[in-house]
This record gives structure tokens, C-alpha cells and sequence, in this order.
């Protein structure tokens, strides 16, 4: 059972001096940039039918499309994480959000398939250190026993954002055409980054936060603890990869990221030529799975915290609700024998809500990265979470073109996830911060 160290969980100290609450300020601004990231990166998946039909692109081709995002995504995570150990959280966060932002502006002035994978390619290198940079702000700005729940917050962005505005972006196709949707949601990027500009500041830098605030979050007496700058180092990448976590929590968030890629791609699609669903009833129903997520997004966080105050152990607190969530999704299998349209929308719901507990793998990120090595910790497991955006959207487009259905694409889907409850039960080992000699 892995123990905490001294000053892992910080208590309130007691005094006259309310408590700031600060790091709710920069949590909401990782929520919203998390959401607009996932709104960017996924209104293709709304937009595939009428992109293929206007740009005459068939399933194989379009699964193609679907996971060239992943290619420069996944590649640029060691990158990005080293870019942002070097230049830190505000510069990375916002060159990410206004190029990401660009690009998705772009794919709706595309004319062709290769203008299409262009843009779908420049994406995926923008939008690579978004989740780093959430992970190691999370990292600075709460203390342990609140990291779950922080990240179960900004991680529910991925979520609530296709919730919340799935009818409006299906209206603004339906009346102004797929384009207006990459337009939209590109340009509600770019004047986020202005918001994100002002409003993120280092804890030791911030003129909002208190002292007792600070001491509360780990800063030493309040003030500022000088931060070494990491030079990039061959040597740090293999030690990373060869540790016995590093390789668990890679191979579980991979399976765990293959419910969501599904649901980002190929779910509104499923839904219209597998379902026969109309595209308004689409948009209405794919409310359901994603809700369902958001709300498995929370309550992942707020167990996993729960669990380590009661027990202690980040093993339990962390793998239990993720292996839980693992085993929920790989019932997704189960709408293939489905015979009604609510029917499948339980069965996906169920599945969803269990991918969204699955989002806690980034709390281990923060509770394993080696001081000053967080960017790259997060580059790594990111790269590994990813390789299922390249390899899912291409796998599900082929079986599609091949047999004319989605059946033993679900059990493809299904079965990478008891792959994933595998990995963390028997691979992962214990939850602490990984020493490299």
C-alpha cells in the first residue's frame, strides 16, 4: 500500500486570514479552454456526413481524416511537453489556444480532401500540450487531496461543451451549412486566448491569491520556490518509458481513449446511417452519452479524492474508480444486440459514463511526474493516451467499408477497454512520484 508523504495532503490552517480561493479562478479557465479544445477538435465528427457528401469522401477515407488529427497530435506530445518544461504554462497555453483556433477556422475554407488533412494535421500539432499544461497547472495550484476533483472539473469540459451546445451546432449545420461550424468555433478560440492571457498567473506570481492560499497549495511560507529549467535529455525520455507506471498508465488511458475517440468520430455517424436517425434527433440524442460522461467525469474526481482521505493509499484512491469506469464502458459491446433506439442510447450512456471516470488517469500523471519533468511526464502519457485517436478512427472506418456496419467495430471498442483494466490492475504497480537516478 503506497503511503503519503508528509506534507502530500495539506490541511487549512487555522488564523484570522480567510483562505483566497484562486485556484478556482484558474480551474474554471482550464474548464473552458478544455471544452472549446474538444468542440474544436470534434465538430468534424458532427460534420462528417455533409463533408463527405460535399467533398466526396467514402467511410475508409474519412476514418483517414478522422485519425490525422492523432498523427501530429500523438508525435508532438514529447515536443510540446518540452516546450512547455522550457517556456511554462501562460506562453504554452496560449500559443496552443490561438493556432489550434486558426487551424479550425481553416477546415472551414477547405476545397479538397488534401486541404482537409492539412488543417486536420496543423490541428493535432496546435492542440498537443493543452493537456499537459492542465495537468501541471493542476500540479502547482492544488494541494494532492484536491487534484482529483480538479481534473475531474476541466476534464468534464471535454464533455458538457458537445452537451451543451451538440442541438445548436446540429441547427447552425442545418441552416448555414458544415462550414459556419469549423468558423464558429475557431473564433471563439481565438478570443479565449485574450481571456487566457490576462487571467493565468503562477501561483508565486499571482496578485490574487494569499498568503495563507499559498501555503495551503504547497508553496513554502508563501513564497515563491525557484524552479529549475530542464534541458531536453535522451536520457530522461528512456528512463520515463522503461518505468513500470509510465507503461500501465499508458497502455489504460490508451484503452480508455478508444471509447472516447468513438464517440468524438464515428458516434454521430453510427447513429445516422447505423440508427437511421434524422440529423435534428441526432443532435438530440447524442445530448444523452455525453451528459452521462460529464457526469462520470465528477464523479470519478470527487471518489478518487474521497478514497485517499479515507484509506490513504493512492492505489485504491486512483485505479479503483478507473478500472470501475473501464469495466462500465466495455458495455458498449452490448448495444449491438440493442433492438430499440433507447435502448442503445442506455447502453452508450452507461458506456460513456464509464469512460468519463477513465479521465482520473491524468490525476496519476500528477502524483507520478518527477519534479520539473511534468511537461514531459505528460507528453509521454499523452502520446500513449493518443495512439488510439490515430489507430481507433482508422480501425472503425475499415471494418465500416468492409462490412456496412458498426458491429464488430463496437467490439473493438469494448474490448480495448477490458485491455485497459488489465494494465492497471497487473502493470501499473504502485501510484507515487517516480525518482529517476
Amino acid at each position: 500500500m503506497t503511503t503519503l508523504q508528509p506534507g502530500d495532503i495539506a490541511a487549512p490552517r487555522a488564523g484570522s486570514v480567510k483562505r483566497t480561493r484562486t485556484r478556482l479562478v484558474i480551474l474554471t479557465l482550464l474548464a473552458i479552454g478544455t471544452m472549446i479544445n474538444y468542440l474544436d477538435r470534434t465538430v468534424l465528427g458532427i460534420a462528417a456526413p455533409e463533408v463527405s457528401r460535399d467533398l466526396g469522401i467514402n467511410a475508409a477515407t474519412m476514418g483517414i481524416v478522422f485519425s490525422a488529427f492523432a498523427w501530429t497530435y500523438a508525435v508532438m506530445q514529447i515536443p510540446g511537453g518540452l516546450f512547455l518544461d522550457r517556456f511554462g504554462n501562460k506562453i504554452t497555453y496560449a500559443l496552443s489556444l490561438v493556432f489550434w483556433s486558426v487551424f479550425t477556422l481553416l477546415h472551414g475554407m477547405t476545397i479538397g480532401l488534401k486541404t482537409l488533412l492539412l488543417c486536420r494535421l496543423g490541428l493535432g500539432v496546435s492542440e498537443a500540450p493543452c493537456f499537459p499544461v492542465n495537468s501541471r497547472v493542476v500540479g502547482k495550484w492544488f494541494p494532492q487531496h484536491e487534484r482529483a476533483r480538479a481534473t475531474a472539473v476541466y476534464t468534464v469540459g471535454e464533455y458538457v461543451g458537445l452537451a451543451a451546445f451538440a442541438p445548436l451546432l446540429f441547427w447552425i449545420m442545418e441552416s448555414f451549412g458544415w462550414r459556419a461550424l469549423f468558423i464558429t468555433t475557431g473564433v471563439a478560440g481565438i478570443l479565449f486566448a485574450a481571456v487566457w492571457w490576462i487571467g493565468y498567473h503562477e501561483p508565486e506570481d499571482s496578485r490574487r491569491a494569499n498568503k495563507a492560499e499559498l501555503d495551503y497549495i504547497g508553496l513554502q511560507n508563501g513564497a515563491a520556490q525557484p524552479e529549475a529549467k530542464m534541458h531536453f535529455s535522451w536520457a530522461n525520455v528512456g528512463k520515463l518509458v522503461k518505468c513500470r507506471q509510465m507503461i500501465g498508465a499508458g497502455i489504460g488511458q490508451f484503452a480508455g481513449n478508444t471509447t472516447l475517440v468513438f464517440f468524438l468520430t464515428w458516434f454521430p455517424t453510427y447513429l445516422a446511417v447505423e440508427r437511421q436517425m434524422p440529423w435534428l434527433k441526432v443532435g438530440f440524442f447524442a445530448i444523452m452519452p455525453f451528459l452521462a460522461a460529464a457526469v462520470g467525469v465528477m464523479a470519478g474526481g470527487f471518489l478518487s479524492d474521497k478514497l485517499l482521505k479515507a484509506t490513504g493509499s493512492a492505489n485504491i484512491a486512483r485505479k479503483l474508480p478507473i478500472v470501475g469506469g473501464l469495466l462500465l464502458a466495455s458495455t458498449i459491446i452490448l448495444a449491438n444486440w440493442m433492438s430499440t433506439n433507447e435502448g442503445v442510447i442506455a447502453i452508450m450512456s452507461l458506456a460513456f459514463f464509464g469512460q468519463g471516470m477513465v479521465g482520473l488517469g491524468w490525476t496519476l500523471v500528477s502524483d507520478m511526474a518527477p519534479k520539473n519533468l511534468a511537461g514531459l511526464t505528460g507528453g509521454l502519457f499523452n502520446f500513449c493516451t493518443n495512439m488510439a485517436s490515430v489507430v481507433t478512427p482508422l480501425v472503425i472506418g475499415f471494418i465500416v467499408a468492409g462490412t456496412g456496419n458498426f458491429f464488430y467495430a463496437l467490439i473493438y471498442v469494448g474490448g480495448a477497454a477490458l485491455l485497459g483494466v488489465i494494465s492497471y490492475l497487473f502493470v501499473l504497480g504502485d501510484v507515487k512520484r517516480i525518482e529517476l537516478d
